[in-house]
């Protein structure tokens, strides 16, 4: 079987992480996948890069021209919501034609246009669609932060000024979204079971097929280590309690930075500020310093795979206080190390952190249960059953052989069903 990856970035990203995963749990039981994409940054044999064109930026561009005219000339929302206007046609490719099977991942900001996919349907050739996030469920946002349009028809999208309107860009968007699936079935697969759950509930997917299936990691390269080794390696104090946030970049507001300022510096602080420090991994990290009552590591945005392990294997615990999200990676990376997690319970993070028993999972937007969570942690529970519980929990659910076999399964499915109606 050959399957096709569509992703926009190779390594950038929560999705191209997690497609990049699959694809070698894919390939290490007998499944010959490649992924296709805009953005590629290594020389890997596996991956393929779109043909070089001066085209690809401006697709990025025209695109995100359009949607600022849209906002007025704010760029408040300018990359919350995405509308697929323009894209590559990768029908033609040598990959594409050769494939059995067309994966689409996360192929927003310039990488398909709505008019791309629809030709990837009449190809003939049958398709399978990871929801790294709501988009492909709604109009043109990635994260509904409550809203439930969706589950009717996208419109008044609060994304757009003044609230949007009855017939605006976010009902538009839906409708071509409408028309480039009737007729056709896409396999859907949900990262997590609230988004499977969110996605059945949406009228734009009302009769595709929509089931869930979490992302891999690998747990010979995430895997608990020694924590002084780990601390010497990057210069950490030995010494310390270390609380690690992590994010692709720290200053998002929707990876709530601001929660975890809040809950480190209330009266009922989880630790004395001269036993504990906090580590900041991801970009921008020195810009929110200054807001942290104690002393902060700022790593910046890592690329090497081993750094990162040392990182999570140095803290104690890992916080994410976000206020969406899909089945984090990084929850997922610091319990293959042995670290529990302490985050909002929102979206799939219920899924991974199994409460009080290889972590804690706070009310959501709740700053003060946010702290209450790490002071359990580094103060009061077993410490050494919530790492153990945490490893075993990734290595029973998320690891490369489960995952995979899920995989090959709904690719059957899907194959049998454009060939023989099954």
């Amino acid at each position: 079987m050959r399957v096709l990856f569509v992703n926009t970035s190779e390594r950038t990203g929560g999705a191209a992480v997690a497609a990049s995963r699959l694809m070698k749990a894919l390939n290490n039981n007998g499944v010959k996948a490649k992924m296709l994409v805009r953005d590629k940054e290594s020389d890997a044999l596996t991956v393929v890069g779109l043909p070089k064109s001066p085209i690809l930026h401006w697709h990025f561009l025209w695109e995100r021209i359009v949607i600022f005219l849209r906002l007025h000339f704010s760029r408040k929302h300018l990359f919350d919501i995405d509308i697929a206007n323009v894209g590559s046609d990768i029908t033609r490719l040598r990959e594409f034609q050769e494939a059995d099977v067309i994966h689409l991942h996360w192929i927003n900001q310039g990488m398909l246009s709505l008019n791309g996919i629809c030709k990837i349907l009449q190809s003939g050739k049958p398709v399978v669609w990871t929801m790294h996030d709501i988009w492909p469920a709604t109009g043109i946002c990635h994260l509904t932060l409550g809203c439930r349009y969706f589950v009717n028809r996208c419109a008044n999208c609060k994304y757009l000024p003044g609230g949007g309107s009855r017939n605006d860009l976010a009902s538009r968007i839906w409708q071509k979204k409408q028309q480039m699936q009737a007729d056709e079935t896409i396999y859907y697969v949900a990262c997590s079971r609230w988004l499977e759950s969110e996605a059945k509930s949406s009228a734009l997917l009302k009769g595709q097929k929509i089931t869930s299936i979490p992302n891999p990691i690998d747990t010979h390269i995430y895997k608990k280590g020694n924590k002084q080794e780990a601390r010497q390696r990057l210069g950490l104090p030995l010494d310390k309690k270390l609380i690690l946030f992590a994010s692709q970049r720290v200053t998002n507001e929707y990876k709530g930075m601001s929660y975890l300022v809040d809950a480190l510096t209330k009266s009922q602080a989880p630790c004395e500020k001269t036993s504990c420090e906090i580590v900041i991994l991801g970009g921008h990290a020195e810009e929110v310093v200054e807001q942290l009552p104690m002393k902060v590591h700022p790593l910046g945005y890592v690329n090497d795979e081993q750094r990162i392990v040392d990182v999570y294997n140095a803290a104690d615990v890992f916080v994410l206080p976000s206020l969406s999200e899909n089945l984090p990676n990084t929850i997922m990376e610091a319990m293959a190390c042995g670290v529990p997690c302490v985050a909002f319970k929102v979206g799939g993070i219920p899924e991974e952190i199994d409460h009080l028993k290889n972590g804690y999972v706070a009310a959501y937007r709740d700053a003060a249960d946010l702290a209450k969570g790490i002071t359990w942690v580094l103060q009061e529970a077993d410490y050494e059953s919530l790492s153990q519980q945490a490893v075993h929990k990734v290595i029973q659910c998320y690891s490369q052989q489960s995952v995979a076999v899920k995989y090959i399964d709904v690719y059957q499915q899907a194959m049998a069903f454009k060939h023989y109606g099954l």
